[in-house]
């Protein structure tokens, strides 16, 4: 029997109501008086309001506080494409997510469209009623058209979070892994397996945090992505081909620093893990299995740093640590979009956290663990309470800094305190 469908299975029906989210209403409707402050006739009165001052919808609408989380089904998970309707329990997930984390409403949105254009259309003719976008789920290369074009066309935050999402994180690892081996960002030579869209954007956000581009080798399902290569290239993979003679993932291996793995269980075998260069750092992060096993990669080398994108091991590379905060700082400022230097702060904030000693509630969610900065603790845990408070500040501060922000803060320990006491129930 599959234990674990059993059990998912039930939750999505819990108390024999399907699903995860709900629509609760945060204005009393109990009187008549109630129903016509609630809509008509009072409902006219904001109505008007915002018709003359369109900005007046932060304040008597619920758009500030409300992200879209959209998909069309294409890449869900590491299933593929299953369909827009085989989305839904995803993007619910999303919604639980951003509320649990960032207390950040969502109406997840599951497109029957495969049609870069038409979504483009579609999502930028709902701007109005959301203040950011958090696209799922939509595989690449239309993913990439399909998020530039909405941040070139749209007023409020776009942010493919399959792309940036796992790169925030990933960078974060990557930039403590390497600091406890002793290695230096700029000399780490790196191989990506996986050119898709989470891989695409780690590398180029390692590119970012220092990196040597020339460093890295970037493989998809034909192998080295080098420079003459006509087979299933993109404008995309195109800007990380590289000079090599290099053509499989074996070759590739060899003296590696760095594995970062976006492609297919079980990939890398032992002998390729042994090639590499001494304390290597391995992101397997094919879900739910690895490209290595988290067993067989700690037997094989003991030196390793490894890390996936599961749970029950150490070093979990989860979006989860990324998007709710990002978002919560984007919204708070009112920024008009997530820039690069934003998604950086986000990436150094949580690799300054991960130094930081761990309270005890976060022990308390795992089981009463200790955690401790070094080669089994390189990111923090999604379920510290204090990653809101220094990850939305760095986000919201870098989108001030750089003129992004409409509604710019300057009391920073205000806004740290506001962030503590929004989310304290929630920890309660």
């Amino acid at each position: 029997m599959d234990v674990l469908k059993e059990k998912a299975l039930a939750y999505h029906q819990l108390n024999g109501v399907p699903g995860k989210v709900s629509v609760v209403p945060s204005k009393p409707c109990q009187t008549a008086a109630d129903l016509g402050l609630a809509y008509t006739p009072g409902v006219a009165k904001p109505v008007l309001e915002i018709a003359d001052n369109p900005e007046d919808v932060y304040r008597y609408t619920s758009k500030g506080n409300l992200v879209a989380v959209i998909s069309n089904g294409t890449a869900i998970l590491g299933l593929g494409d299953r369909g827009a309707l085989a989305s839904k329990p995803v993007m619910e997930g999303k919604g639980v997510l951003f509320k649990r984390f960032a207390d950040i409403d969502v109406f997840d949105i599951e497109l029957d469209v495969k049609d870069p254009a038409k979504i483009i259309e579609i999502v930028k003719a709902m701007e109005p009623t959301f203040g950011g976008v958090n696209l799922e789920d939509i595989k690449g290369p239309e993913c990439f058209e399909i998020e530039q074009k909405l941040i070139e066309m749209c007023d409020i935050p776009i942010f493919h979070d399959d792309q940036h999402g796992t790169a925030i994180i990933a960078t974060a690892g990557l930039m403590n892994a390497s600091e406890i081996v002793g290695k230096k960002l700029s000399e780490l030579r790196i191989v990506v397996n996986g050119a898709g869209a989470a891989g695409l954007s780690c590398a180029k956000m390692f590119v970012a945090s220092g990196v040597n581009k020339d460093n890295i080798l970037m493989l998809d399902s034909k192998g080295v992505i080098y420079k003459g290569r006509q087979a299933g290239m993109t404008r995309e993979k195109e800007e990380f081909a590289a000079e090599t003679t290099k053509r499989t993932l074996a070759e590739a291996m060899v003296d590696a620093d760095v594995f970062m793995g976006l492609s297919v269980a079980d990939c890398v075998t032992p002998e390729m893990l042994l090639s590499m260069a001494k304390d290597p750092i391995v992101f397997a992060m094919s879900n739910p299995n690895p490209e290595i096993t988290y067993e067989l990669a700690t037997a094989t080398r003991k030196d390793v740093i490894m890390a996936t994108g599961r749970s029950d091991y150490p070093n979990q590379i989860n979006n989860v640590l990324g998007f709710p905060f990002i978002f919560r700082g984007a919204l708070d400022v009112r920024a008009a979009k997530i820039s690069e230097g934003m998604k950086m702060a986000a990436a150094l904030a949580l690799a300054k956290l991960a130094k930081e000693r761990v309270p005890e509630v976060v022990k308390k969610a795992y089981g009463g663990q200790d955690f401790t900065f070094g080669r089994n603790y390189i990111v923090p845990k999604p379920f510290d309470p204090r990653v809101i408070e220094w990850e939305a500040v760095a986000v919201a501060k870098a989108a001030c800094e750089e003129g992004l922000a409409r509604k710019p803060l300057t009391d920073w320990e205000g806004y740290r305190k506001s962030l503590v006491e929004r989310m304290a129930h929630y920890w309660d």
